[in-house]
């Protein structure tokens, strides 16, 4: 999930998310959400993402910022239980 986590947070193409799903929703002023372990248990699923399931929040007070923010600055908006992920990753990984 760390890994998962990091995939979707900080892996940048040209600054913007490399996941083109996670692309599209942080676009449209989402909040990359939550991440749910074994939330697609379908052979589908298992094979593009190892059963994870990533949940994308719109509060629609925000979306315009939030979009602003990510096409501007490339910055992403998560849920404390995504950054503490990122966090985790980013404390036992190599690289």
């Amino acid at each position: 999930m760390r890994l998962c986590a990091w995939y979707l947070y900080g892996e940048k193409h040209r600054g913007y998310a490399l996941n083109p799903v996670a692309n599209f929703h942080l676009q449209n002023g989402s909040v990359l959400w939550r991440i749910n372990w074994m939330g697609d248990t379908s052979p589908r699923g298992i094979g593009a993402s190892c059963g994870m399931m990533v949940n994308y929040r719109y509060f629609l007070e925000d979306t315009a910022s939030n979009s602003a923010l990510y096409l501007g600055s490339k910055q992403v908006r998560a849920s404390e239980q995504v950054l503490a992920l990122v966090a985790q990753f980013q404390q036992n990984s190599k690289l």
